[in-house]
């Protein structure tokens, strides 16, 4: 029990750090962090408003929709408050016996909120109301009522927006838990699984990937997040797809890719990102998609292949069977993408170990007796 505890622990502090350490998560967040940016890059936010309450998370979204209205009703009930002093409408100033006030029941602070909240919301209770006797005050309703009418429509604009992100729309895209090497198309492929969750199709779908990594060259220059292209395809090609149903991309590891030089027993130790980006519109809103993951050494499994997942009724129906999306079985895999291609090395890897052709059995004569 303590043993399991302790493993469990052990494991999930070795996930947590992973986790932190990648450039992307598994639902394509960016993990990035900005540091010594000046004031004047900050309020750059500011200057394109539109995008940053749209990107903010719901928790900001909701104090910044409150506090808009809030700050707006409070800056008009100074305004009102004003304008009812300065016409002597409130209590404890002397009014004269003939004096007609600007807002009727309006005598302090409070009414002067109440009043504020009731002419922006237009609401209209029908107790403190307006009279002709004050131009500005009537200057002062027609322009709240504009100022109200601009904060609703912005903030239903950035709602609508926010709920029809296409960033909402992406997370009916899922990818397989991990990448397998494997044979296909009489080469050593690299293949990841995408589904479409959704019956609606994404319109003119593209793959493609990204190999993140830390590179030294010949001269001693070390080089950051290096990029480098890792093309995808499927049988039918890799442009145009028909996402009807889940694919499986794979990437040919021939001399230009950056697996070539990799093998079984040194992937697991190599320090790179592959991350995969899917772009496509979808069918219903004519919107663009943009969906990515990421997939580290540990996440690639060599000589595994994908289970099947598409079956057909006896009624001639088109079944998916999603239990099966990112199970993988073992199969015989030449040891490295050199190997694939050279008679002379070509052995495979299994779940049983790697055989080694150039082994050669002896037999041992055994002894009666053991010389000191």
């Amino acid at each position: 029990m303590t043993r399991s505890l302790r493993q469990w622990f052990r494991d999930y502090l070795t996930e947590r750090r992973i986790r932190r350490s990648r450039l992307v998560t598994k639902n394509g967040h960016c993990n990035v962090e900005y540091g010594s940016i000046r004031y004047g890059n900050i309020f750059a936010y500011m200057q394109d408003t539109w995008s940053t309450f749209v990107e903010v998370g719901w928790f900001s979204f909701m104090f910044f929709y409150v506090a808009s209205f809030i700050f707006s009703w409070f800056i008009f009930t100074l305004i009102w408050y004003w304008v009812a002093r300065d016409n002597g409408d409130l209590w404890w100033q002397n009014q004269p016996e003939n004096h007609t006030a600007c807002i009727l029941n309006m005598n302090d602070l409070v009414t002067s909120y109440l009043y504020s909240v009731e002419t922006q919301l237009t609401i209209g209770f029908g107790y403190r109301v307006i009279t002709a006797q004050c131009p500005s005050a009537i200057t002062v309703i027609m322009v709240q009522v504009l100022v109200g009418a601009v904060i609703t429509c912005f903030w239903c604009g950035v709602l609508v927006h926010k709920i029809s992100m296409p960033r909402q729309r992406a997370k009916t895209v899922t990818f397989s838990e991990n990448a397998v090497i494997s044979a296909k198309q009489n080469a050593l492929c690299l293949q990841i699984r995408v589904a479409n969750l959704r019956k609606s199709l994404l319109v003119g779908s593209q793959l493609y990937g990204k190999l993140i990594r830390t590179r030294v060259t010949p001269e001693g220059k070390t080089i950051i997040m290096e990029q480098v292209n890792v093309d995808f395809m499927v049988d039918a090609g890799k442009d145009n797809l028909f996402f009807v149903c889940p694919l499986t991309f794979y990437h040919v590891i021939d001399r230009s890719s950056p697996f070539f030089q990799m093998a079984v027993d040194i992937l697991p130790r190599q320090d790179f990102e592959l991350v995969v980006f899917l772009d496509g519109t979808a069918e219903s809103t004519n919107f663009s998609q943009h969906v990515r993951t990421s997939y580290i050494p540990q996440e690639i499994i060599w000589g595994h292949k994908f289970l099947p997942i598409i079956s057909r009724s006896k009624q001639g129906k088109y079944q998916v069977d999603f239990s099966n999306f990112s199970r993988i079985e073992p199969v015989p895999t030449a040891h490295c993408a050199y190997c694939y291609h050279d008679v002379n090395c070509h052995h495979h890897h299994s779940a049983d170990g790697i055989d080694n052709r150039g082994f050669e059995a002896i037999e041992m004569e055994q002894s009666s007796s053991t010389k000191m």
